[in-house]
């Protein structure tokens, strides 16, 4: 019969676990609190001096750095991170908080939970292939794409977050990060192996599909060697990069179907991940385009790059993944940074369409005004008028364009920062900066704006400029121009519909 062992953390406070057969994960033995609030992880081998110095400060002043500064409550959802440091018959271990019940399936697997997985944490590998996402998933766990983006743009943050701590994760990959379609959430996991450049070396090279070229091609180097590359904050770009790549489409970046010759599985391997590796999208070398005739079934169509180009993503994170993927693959000094990508997903999702097919396994996509609007998963196009706002901010005596664009749908919603360039989409926007300043609505034929909170908004398409007051509605017409703010950070918008 299990017992209930209590011990006293580093810091003197008290911590409790249930003793029996644990969860093991890769190096730790894992326990539930009597209460099941948190965890206490034991390392299963003798950890040296440096192992606890590192931990010591990310549960000290690393922690204390993120969580209690402004905006601190945000990153307690991004993270699980530990807050204790235990020691237990010889072995150091970490006291964690418990994952939120949405990391856990409710459902499982498709056909009656065929695989088992139901009560088990959402490892995101369920979510970034065509078959372990459409055929192996049950469909009331598989969200939609816009939730996607979502979840991309919460992994982006908490890199960003972490990476400006000058810190790396060192092991970033769908093993360490559960998501949750069905909310948009994300949290990064295994916090306590955090890479401290030139203090703390990594424990781990990474997992394999995640691992930057750089170094898998030194690997056979010894750790001593200068040439030799470690884990550090530009191979967590690489991995960010291939993350968003496969929540988003489906398929790895560098797995297609160039073959290169190798004595070895591993060999061969090392050479498609490592200094042969090749983007399976890049515009100006098709060798290593998917073989559809080697592919399964279960991974089409998300396989045929043809058939659903990176750029269904929209232009935004295209020019990303072909800085990761092409400039940035052998440079990681070009690869993007993790704020380069949470901008990028901010602007996409402000293109988002809903896809008017009812039965569309994704509900949604990107639509940027560069051609028909149709949905790339289920071939569905919009018929009607769709209004597309520009978005542009003051500078001296006149406004620039922002290259930020808005694609409209009905009940959609506006937010100060879209209307005030001075306001940003992330951790530190306020209860009040959270709330919608106005919304959308196609009505009797006509696209409105219906006014909720913007004192100083005008209609300046013609002079004199007419106020738009509060809790009224205002008509979308072609070529008109909207100052939602009357600051000197206010934003201007200009109105194009468009008919498809």
């Amino acid at each position: 019969m299990s017992g209930i062992i209590n011990l006293k953390a580093a810091d003197g406070s008290p911590v409790a676990f249930v003793d029996g057969p644990p969860m093991q994960g890769g190096m730790k033995d894992v326990y539930f609190s009597p209460d099941r609030s948190y965890v206490v992880a034991f390392y299963r081998k003798v950890q040296d001096a440096n192992a606890k110095d590192r931990l010591q400060n990310i549960v000290g002043r690393y922690r204390e750095s993120i969580f209690n500064q402004q905006g601190g409550d945000y990153w307690q959802n991004l993270y699980c991170w530990p807050t204790h440091i235990v020691e237990y018959n010889g072995l150091l271990g970490i006291k964690a908080p418990v994952y939120p019940s949405h990391f856990f399936f409710k459902y499982g697997s498709a056909n009656g939970d065929m695989l088992g997985i139901k009560g088990n944490e959402k490892e995101g590998k369920w979510f970034s292939t065509g078959t372990n996402q459409q055929k192996y998933l049950a469909p009331e766990e598989r969200g939609t794409w816009i939730d996607y983006f979502k979840v991309c743009l919460r992994i982006s943050r908490a890199v960003r977050r972490l990476h400006a701590a000058g810190l790396a994760h060192s092991d970033l990959s769908y093993k360490n990060v559960l998501i949750d379609p069905l909310s948009g959430n994300a949290a990064v996991i295994d916090i306590d192996s955090l890479v401290v450049p030139n203090k703390y070396p990594p424990d781990v090279v990474g997992t394999p599909d995640f691992i930057a070229p750089e170094v898998i091609s030194t690997m056979h180097l010894a750790l001593s060697d200068k040439g030799r590359a470690l884990p550090r904050i530009e191979t967590d770009r690489h991995a960010l990069a291939v993350l968003i790549y496969m929540y988003l489409l489906y398929r790895h970046p560098l797995k297609g179907g160039l073959v290169h010759p190798a004595q070895t599985e591993e060999e061969r391997m090392n050479l498609e991940m490592g200094s042969k590796a090749l983007f399976v999208e890049h515009f100006g070398d098709s060798r290593n385009r998917p073989n559809l005739k080697e592919v399964k079934k279960s991974e089409l169509p998300f396989a045929d790059v043809t058939r659903l180009p990176y750029s269904i993503t929209g232009p935004h994170l295209q020019k990303l993944f072909d800085r990761a993927f092409i400039a940035g693959l052998h440079r990681p000094d070009l690869r993007p940074s993790a704020d380069e990508w949470e901008n990028a997903l901010i602007r996409t999702v402000d293109l988002l369409q809903p896809c008017t097919n009812p039965t569309c396994t994704h509900k949604w996509y990107v639509f940027a005004n560069t051609a028909k609007p149709i949905c790339p998963f289920c071939n569905t196009g919009f018929n009607g008028q769709l209004p597309m706002l520009d978005l542009y901010s003051k500078r001296g005596s006149s406004f620039k364009p922002d290259d930020h664009r808005l694609m409209v749908y009905t009940n959609q919603y506006l937010f100060e920062w879209h209307t005030d360039r001075l306001v940003g989409n992330n951790e530190r926007l306020t209860l009040e900066q959270k709330k919608p300043v106005g919304y959308f609505t196609f009505f009797k034929g006509k696209w409105m704006f219906t006014n909720q909170r913007l004192t100083s908004m005008k209609d300046c398409t013609k002079q004199p400029a007419v106020h738009v007051p509060i809790n009224s509605a205002i008509e979308l017409t072609d070529g008109q121009q909207l100052l939602f703010n009357g600051t000197d950070s206010g934003r201007l918008a200009r109105v194009q519909l468009i008919n498809a």
